[in-house]
């Protein structure tokens, strides 16, 4: 009645053991060149596409120029034509007005002239009409046939300053459209030659542009291949 309980026994736990360590990288020679040459293409790589895009840029920068410059070369030699011949025109029509004037001018200094002489020679034809009245009716009609001779002259006179004046306008006219249109055709050829002359620049920037490119993607394609 007085005997003590058994204890309970006691259970002991061993640990687990621990976790193998993580396998080291062992660097080698060939593994630190590789990995040399991988940082050296994308640097290159990244190189390369940087300098590519900044060409691109310069070149469309260029050409945009080129148009701009090819444009306003255009333009002014247009305006250039354009002026010239409203030049030509006001020097026509200025020469044209002066002719005008000189021939109406000298029609009515004829026109004038043949008046004066008329009424001259109708005077006088009067006073000798009376005077030969008194003398011989045969001599009346001798100074009418005079008087009728000189007015015929007079206006025969008038009619070869007339067309002396229109010969010369038609002339005139003819020399200055003449001028116009060698001027027209000279600058004309000129605005033909620039634009070709531009022409010929900007397609040579296009080809000179297209084989750096072909160049550079070989080039590119030879890193790739060597990586």
């Amino acid at each position: 009645m007085g005997s003590k309980a058994a204890s309970a026994p006691q259970v002991v736990y061993t640990p687990p053991p621990p976790p193998p360590p993580p396998p080291q990288v062992v660097e080698t020679q060939s593994l630190r060149s590789q990995l040399a040459l991988n940082e050296l293409s994308a640097e290159q790589n990244r190189l390369n596409m940087e300098t590519g895009a900044q060409l691109d840029r310069t070149n469309s920068e260029f050409f945009t120029n080129q148009s701009i410059r090819q444009t306003q070369s255009s333009g002014a030699e247009n305006r250039l034509s354009i002026a010239a011949q409203g030049e030509q025109q006001r020097l026509l029509a200025v020469t044209q007005g002066e002719q005008t004037r000189l021939s109406i001018g000298v029609s009515g200094q004829e026109e004038r002239k043949t008046v004066v002489t008329s009424g001259e020679q109708q005077r006088l034809g009067i006073q000798t009409s009376g005077q030969e009245q008194r003398l011989s009716i045969g001599k009346t009609g001798e100074e009418t046939r005079l008087t009728q001779e000189q007015a015929i002259a007079g206006e025969q006179e008038t009619q070869r300053q007339r067309y002396a004046g229109e010969t010369a306008l038609t002339q005139t006219r003819g020399t200055e459209e003449r001028l116009s249109i060698g001027k027209t055709g000279e600058e004309q050829r000129s605005t033909i030659g620039k634009s070709a002359q531009e022409q010929r620049t900007t397609d040579l920037q296009g080809e000179m542009f297209r084989r750096y490119k072909e160049n550079r993607d070989y080039e590119q394609a030879q890193n790739q291949y060597r990586t």
